[in-house]
């Protein structure tokens, strides 16, 4: 497979699209022969590269995303859980709940509502009492939110969490993926480099020899 300058990856692809670079054995061969030019090659190499380095920047900022995302779906989901756990008395034996009946309830039986804080701002809280209630209001993104009876949002979180983890999962494997592709490109452009400084040299010497 001669290279004109051509980019030159593999017809072979990972799970997810990204071409897989062949690795070049036979330089001359690749060349097509002893006269074979290296510059296109070179340029065709550093093309290719370019795009996986391309595509592994791209691949890192998605992986920070999704590494900053996940957790906050996990506190959600847990806060949506825990007040599902508390309306439907859950998560506690009926020994437990009557140890904490002074606790969790008012005098005419009633529970109480539950103080949390949430966050106005990065570094800015505020307290807060809920009540008891079946509905949720979830941040869905670009300043979306929307209501969700308890049950209907933890389903949700739940989906928008093994999404989430999958998608990271194969970042990550694109991420090493990618890694392989760059160092064999790098090392088909040292080989192709190397062959043609050779051929170079013993080009010249066979013309000195002449003379």
């Amino acid at each position: 497979m001669a290279s004109k300058g051509k980019t030159v990856f593999s017809e072979e692809k990972n799970p997810r699209g990204i071409p897989k670079a062949p690795f070049i054995a036979d330089v001359e061969e690749y060349l097509g022969g002893k006269d074979g030019e290296a510059e296109p090659a070179l340029k065709s190499f550093q093309e290719a590269i370019a795009k996986y380095r391309y595509m592994e920047t791209s691949l890192t900022q998605r992986r920070a995303n999704l590494e900053e995302k996940i957790p906050d779906i996990k506190k959600t989901l847990d806060m949506v859980e825990y007040m599902q756990e508390r309306r439907e008395g859950k998560g506690k034996t009926e020994d437990d709940l009557e140890d904490d009946l002074d606790e969790d309830t008012e005098e005419d039986g009633l529970k109480k509502p539950l103080k949390t804080t949430f966050e106005l701002n990065d570094t800015l809280y505020a307290e807060a009492e809920l009540e008891e209630t079946d509905t949720v209001y979830l941040w869905l993104g670009a300043n979306v939110m929307l209501s969700y009876k308890i049950p209907a949002a933890v389903t949700l979180l739940q989906s928008k969490l093994r999404v989430a983890e999958t998608s990271l999962n194969n970042t990550i494997e694109d991420l090493e993926f990618l890694r392989e592709q760059l160092t064999i490109m790098e090392v088909n452009t040292a080989r192709v480099y190397n062959w043609d400084v050779k051929r170079r040299r013993e080009k010249r010497e066979q013309e000195a020899s002449k003379k």
